[in-house]
């Protein structure tokens, strides 16, 4: 039961993918007879795999704003590339007024991050991480600009061919 309880709150689960609120705004329109209200809910999704994506989506009831953003957040998943637990390399991302750092940390450290971008991080898999917001707050500016920063990654035979470097296997001592 506390079980169940600790995955709705998580997010809703379906399978092996995983779903994270970020964020509820409602709107309130003025109208003849009082205040007319609407939402939208931005949603991350990811597999914890590798693969994430995000989506927004309005209605004018919480449930249905969440429904089409988890829709369009399944829609729009797209693969990152990982190290085992962490990101290969620091990264910064941006878009709009949003920046955010990304660095690497070693096993055990956690996911230094808040908001968005940790919902974010969460979702596609990564356990230690350190990562610093900069500029806009705006929660779609977060999570857009954490996608961005992750999608810049590139694993690390990638990074060696391009330099025209051999891939060395090292073996245990």
């Amino acid at each position: 039961m506390a079980e169940e309880i600790r995955n709705a709150n998580d997010g809703d689960s379906r399978g092996d993918s995983v779903e994270k609120v970020v964020h509820i705004n409602r709107c309130a329109k003025v109208v003849k007879g009082g205040r007319r209200f609407s939402f939208s809910a931005l949603v991350v999704s990811g597999d914890k795999n590798g693969r994430v994506g995000w989506g927004f989506g309005k209605a004018n009831e919480v449930a249905d704003a969440i429904k089409k953003a988890t829709e369009a957040s399944r829609k729009k998943m797209d693969l990152v590339h990982l190290n085992n637990n962490t990101i290969p390399h620091e990264v910064i991302g941006e878009h709009g007024g949003g920046h955010i750092m990304l660095k690497p940390a070693a096993p055990g450290t956690g996911i230094i991050a808040g908001g968005g971008a940790r919902a974010v991080l969460e979702a596609v898999g990564v356990k230690d991480v350190i990562g610093k917001s900069f500029g806009s707050s705006n929660h779609a500016n977060v999570v857009k600009a954490t996608l961005a920063a992750l999608h810049a990654l590139r694993p690390k035979d990638e990074i060696l061919r391009a330099r025209g470097k051999e891939i060395k296997e090292r073996k245990a001592l």
